[in-house]
């Protein structure tokens, strides 16, 4: 159960991140993966995955820390408010570079509200 409305704009944000990651490579395809899976009875992923510019593993936590960005026009709050919707539906929300070209952020959330 979750509310659609802000469910769309966490993905859209993150799929809009993803395509401004890529925008200055060249040199390589531009590939963005969007995967789910269960992750386990009670939990639902929902991963996206580029090919851009990347971040240091450092910045992996302060890229949900509001008005932090790495873009030339970016305001810094798109994945700050994209976390608390995801944590406000009993979720978590992360970030990690990849192995390769650029990084992979995903957000896990509750198959069913819990009990109350």
């Amino acid at each position: 159960m979750g509310d659609r409305v802000q469910l769309q704009q966490v993905i859209l944000n993150m799929l809009l991140n993803a395509r401004d990651a890529m925008g200055d490579i060249e040199s390589r395809p531009r590939i963005l993966t969007v995967s789910t899976h269960v992750d386990t009875e009670e939990s639902a992923v929902l991963s996206i995955t580029d090919v851009g510019i990347g971040f240091p593993l450092e910045n992996a936590d302060k890229m949900f820390e509001a008005f932090f960005t790495t873009k030339q026009d970016g305001m810094g709050i798109g994945l700050a408010i994209s976390r608390s919707i995801i944590e406000n539906h009993g979720g978590i929300m992360w970030a990690e570079p990849n192995d390769g070209p650029g990084a992979t952020v995903a957000f896990s959330i509750p198959l069913r509200s819990p009990p109350q």
